[in-house]
């Protein structure tokens, strides 16, 4: 065990005890705090990110930056409301009594970030745990290493350690940071690694957030609006270069619509990275050489519409369709996380929900559709942790909506009000008169009263 690991939560558990984190103004100066340092080293993040993943500036504000402030803004704005006691009902059996809902923080959280929104992935949850009034541990990915480094500035350099401290290491690291009891482990990342996290927390009987991934699949079905599926969906597929949990994995085309889809996606491709995509300035790259030769093996498979191209050199993998690939496919085994896309195509409704549901159930669906018949029965039939309606991603943006997966996917979800219940424990009170006080309710129980009972009960 790593001796300053163990004093900085024992450190954070001393400073959660004296009851300060529980203070409305201090966790609203937190927040207000974190929304400046957000704005005062976005120069520094938008670097991390280009020596990372390759991003533009524009790519990593719109994929970080904005859904922080939008998590930011939402709390500043409303946690009076959240903090305060709800109100609830006391059933006629129980009266008379008041009865309410008060949210009280969890204590200690763990956040275990990974490298591909290492900011998002790590200050969006953060803000939830502020809001909350807990005290925070994060483990940001070494993946990305520069990144990692300023996320541990912003926070170290800004915040008390017994307070929310940044640990930078490697899977040693989070070990170790698992063999102490934490009141609550938000991991985001893969299922192998969530599994492994999932028993370590189950020791201390700790309650575990997990946001996984898996396999999104994507419809387009023969009745949709072409031309802003295709953009839509590459825009949603290639932002990060395909390295986002809910970026379509596969699409299921109509086969009335192969042709002209197809033709439709090579000319957008064309538009959006140009003839010779390595060399644009719009193409992240890979995160390092490991998930490159991963991804460069998966491109083997089936037959290239478009693409194919890769530089391990530049760690670029160009936007790559694939056809020709059935649901046995190596390339559909796993989450593909890189700028590959499948196409399989169907010619009945019927065969997308055979297929679907035979994979594990993954973060979202996709579907691209006018009728309100397919929608309804899409939604009805598969199990997905949400469902982006002729668009992809935009879903997990409005944070009026829970984010979170669904069996392999994930467990919890998060954002807005949703992240400050998250890491609260809603805590039942009732409160009853004592001026009113039935002989009904004790000993010796006598038939005639469980008449009346049942009067009230049934």
């Amino acid at each position: 065990m790593n001796k300053e690991i163990k004093n900085i939560w024992q450190a954070q558990k001393t400073f959660f005890q004296n009851d300060k984190t529980k203070d409305y103004h201090f966790r609203i100066n937190m927040l207000k705090k974190l929304k400046s340092l957000l704005a005062e080293y976005e120069e520094d993040i938008f670097k991390a990110l280009k020596k990372d993943l390759g991003r533009t500036d524009y790519e990593t504000f719109i994929a970080e930056n904005v859904v922080i402030y939008d998590e930011l803004k939402s709390a500043i704005k409303n946690l009076k409301k959240w903090m305060k006691p709800q109100k609830v009902s006391t059933p006629i059996q129980l009266q008379f009594a008041k009865s309410k809902i008060h949210s009280e923080p969890l204590g200690q959280i763990l956040i275990i970030a990974p490298w591909n929104y290492p900011f998002h992935l790590s200050l969006a949850p953060l803000v939830g745990a502020i809001c909350a009034g807990n005290c925070v541990i994060i483990k940001p990915s070494e993946i990305a290493k520069n990144a990692s480094k300023v996320l541990a500035k912003l926070i170290n350099d800004n915040f008390q350690k017994e307070y929310i401290h940044v640990i930078e290491g490697d899977k040693e690291t989070v070990n170790d940071l698992l063999e102490l009891k934490h009141n609550l482990v938000f991991f985001t990342g893969g299922a192998t690694v969530g599994k492994i996290i999932y028993q370590k927390a189950a020791k201390f009987l700790t309650p575990v957030i997990l946001e996984l991934g898996g396999k999104c699949p994507c419809i387009v079905h023969k009745d949709a609006q072409i031309d802003v599926a295709v953009k839509r969906i590459i825009w949603g597929k290639f932002l990060n270069s395909g390295q986002t949990c809910l970026a379509p994995d596969y699409l299921l085309i109509h086969n009335d619509i192969k042709e002209e889809f197809t033709e439709k996606l090579k000319k957008t491709l064309i538009s959006f990275y140009g003839k010779k995509p390595l060399k644009s300035k719009f193409l992240s790259k890979i995160v390092n050489k490991k998930h490159f030769n991963r991804l460069s093996a998966l491109m083997k498979e089936g037959n290239v519409v478009f693409g194919g191209e890769h530089n391990e050199e530049l760690l670029k993998i160009s936007p790559t369709i694939l056809d020709r690939i059935n649901v046995d496919s190596k390339i559909m085994q796993d989450e593909i996380f890189g700028p590959i896309l499948p196409i399989i195509y169907y010619s009945d409704i019927n065969e997308t929900i055979d297929i679907i549901n035979n994979i594990p159930k993954a973060l979202s669906l996709y579907l691209f559709t006018k009728d309100k018949n397919i929608k309804e029965f899409i939604i009805n039939n598969t199990s997905s942790g949400s469902i982006g309606i002729n668009d992809c991603l935009m879903q997990a943006a409005n944070g009026n909506m829970p984010f979170g997966g669904v069996g392999e996917s994930g467990i919890g979800s998060y954002h807005h009000k949703y992240s400050f219940n998250t890491f609260s424990h809603q805590k039942s009170i009732m409160d009853k008169k004592t001026w009113f006080d039935p002989s009904i309710r004790y000993l010796p129980y006598k038939k005639e009263n469980l008449k009346i009972l049942k009067k009230f009960t049934t």
